[in-house]
């Protein structure tokens, strides 16, 4: 008996991981150079009850795990607007147990982070970072609970394997922060 589901997401993990996990597979699927996109999380058991109908159109089986969460994805987030001012819109509603995002961005390795030139501004800084040779493009899938719990999976361009995918709740605390404050009273 395999530990791993059919999406290859570790049995033992948590809903929250499971959900991130599950979501980063699909933007994988999609492939790069996609936009960001938004994802309400319910409660899976929670939905079939209230939603049968919408249930089944997921495809959500009846013996999904207890506390499962079944990822929704949004409509798409406007063009053009920053991404922080467009989660300080965000009201979610009571039915929705968490959000997540998945956005994918360059990153530098902390060895080329001290080269980066002082006084630059945004936009100077994002085109040094998108012509530095040791640049990387990573897809971040993070996810939030209203009780405040958070994952997040990390994939690399160049390692765009299931199996590459870094998982953990503090990898991208900045995000995991705006996202939690869509929960906010």
């Amino acid at each position: 008996m395999s530990n791993t589901a059919s999406t290859g997401t570790p049995m033992a993990a948590g809903p929250l991981t499971r959900a991130v996990l599950e979501i980063d597979e699909y933007v994988s699927g999609l492939g790069w150079d996609q936009p960001a996109r938004l994802f309400a999380l319910v409660d899976t058991a929670q939905l079939r009850s209230e939603e049968p109908g919408l249930a089944a159109r997921l495809g959500l089986a009846d013996d999904a795990p207890d506390g499962a969460l079944t990822p929704i994805e949004q409509e798409e987030l406007p063009a053009g607007s920053p991404l922080d001012e467009f989660l300080g819109t965000i009201a979610w509603p009571d039915a929705v147990a968490g959000c997540a995002l998945s956005v994918e961005r360059l990153m530098l390795p902390p060895s080329a982070e001290a080269s980066v030139p002082d006084g630059l501004d945004e936009k100077r800084l994002a085109k040094w970072v998108a012509e530095h040779p040791e640049r990387q493009e990573v897809r971040m899938t993070v996810g939030v609970l209203r009780g405040g719990k958070r994952e997040s999976a990390l994939r690399l361009r160049e390692k765009d394997a299931a199996t590459d995918v870094l998982t953990g709740s503090d990898l991208v605390p900045g995000l995991a922060e705006a996202l939690a404050a869509t929960f906010a009273e």
